[in-house]
């Protein structure tokens, strides 16, 4: 009903007839409801699958067509609790200063008032000095998470690098252009980390510039929109989505007891490959393999279409041999077939994001970190199957 809030979710327990109808006269407290959630984030993953089970015994997962995406939802954290790496490293000199100055002071202050201090030990921290201690510590917690994370994508830039001289020279190309620039290990002094949540990153939102956000994405079946997995990422691009995605799917399905189709071949029934359409926000070489080895007909576009850009000409011919994973997935969605698996995929996909973040109010996580967030996604993912559920059981149009 979009109803997130523990206390709305208490208080409607007290005024709602909806509500009073499911907890009578046992109306839980606000906290019960707030603890209930983080305690139990764990079986919420449970949960899925057993509404999933459901779906699948209803007969409301077809799996001729699915389709995933990814959507930013705010972060429970604030952009005025941030630090860029400069400042923090500003900021760092500044506080090791003031709290030299002030251990001067402590030391100066107990030589000359020892005998006033009376029952004190005489070593408790001042204030001034424990508050700067505080936030000396947490500002080179935060420098230290942003240095590691430069330290990662240092070296995921050098694997890319490689695999693509590794490409290069296969293709027997020249290179081309200046060389690249030096890989840098260390943070940008404009990189930035949060300290309401860390794990939040500041990720560009739709029509409102930047924000702390999580990255929620979702698999889901064409039949009746039922979502077969729902997984949260801090990253604020999908390059690396596509098959961490596929395996939560396919391990739900298997879980949740809902067979993959099959075809009768030559030795008996064999799996029949899951079509599985994605924006180009998910297309590399390395995702497409993955997909194909677990099973599935990736559809993702390998690059976007201007508005009113005309398409290109149908493809007919197969792809030529040793053409490339681009190439021959480029040769696929201009296929008679290919374009109407893809043409889908935004009615597939883009309107559960809607029912979930517009029709119910879903637009940002009340818990942080993102073990929580994920708990958290999944118990609206699941609510949403629930409603699938019911409008297809006890509501039907």
């Amino acid at each position: 009903m979009g109803v997130f809030s523990s206390r709305r979710i208490a208080a409607a327990c007290e005024r709602n007839l909806a509500f009073l109808a499911i907890v009578g006269d046992q109306r839980p407290d606000f906290r019960t409801i707030s603890d209930f959630r983080k305690i139990h984030r764990h079986r919420f993953q449970d949960l899925f699958v057993a509404v999933l089970r459901v779906a699948g015994e209803l007969g409301m997962v077809k799996l001729g067509n699915l389709a995933l995406d990814g959507s930013k939802v705010k972060a429970n954290a604030s952009r005025h609790k941030a630090m860029s790496y400069g400042d923090m490293k500003k900021d760092v000199e500044r506080l090791r200063a003031e709290i030299a100055d002030l251990l001067r002071q402590a030391e100066q202050a107990d030589a000359e008032q020892g005998a006033a201090l009376g029952s004190r030990r005489g070593d408790e921290l001042p204030e001034e000095l424990k508050r700067r201690r505080e936030r000396l510590q947490a500002i080179e917690a935060a420098m230290r998470r942003l240095e590691r994370e430069a330290k990662e994508r240092a070296a995921e830039q050098r694997r890319e690098r490689a695999a693509s001289e590794a490409r290069r020279q296969a293709e027997g190309q020249p290179a081309r252009g200046r060389p690249p620039k030096p890989i840098a290990e260390e943070p940008e002094d404009k990189a930035q980390t949060n300290f309401t949540d860390p794990e939040a990153k500041i990720m560009k939102v739709s029509n409102k510039g930047f924000d702390y956000c999580f990255n929620a994405q979702a698999v889901v079946d064409e039949g009746h929109q039922i979502i077969l997995a729902a997984e949260v990422s801090a990253a604020a691009n999908d390059k690396q989505q596509a098959v961490p995605m596929g395996a939560a799917a396919l391990a739900n399905l298997e879980a949740a007891g809902i067979e993959r189709p099959r075809d009768e071949g030559p030795s008996g029934a064999q799996s029949r490959p899951i079509p599985l359409s994605g924006d180009n926000g998910y297309f590399s070489e390395d995702q497409v393999k993955g997909l194909e080895s677990q099973g599935f007909d990736p559809h993702i576009a390998t690059g976007r279409q201007k508005h009113h850009q005309r398409g290109a000409a149908e493809a007919v011919d197969p792809p030529a041999a040793g053409a490339t994973v681009q190439e021959r997935m480029a040769q696929k969605l201009r296929t008679e077939e290919g374009r109407a698996c893809y043409a889908k995929r935004k009615q597939i996909v883009e309107p559960v994001f809607g029912q979930i973040k517009q029709a119910r109010g879903f637009r940002q996580f009340l818990v942080r970190g993102l073990k929580k967030v994920q708990g958290e996604w999944k118990l609206a993912c699941l609510t949403h199957n629930l409603l699938k559920i019911w409008r297809y059981q006890c509501a039907p149009i």
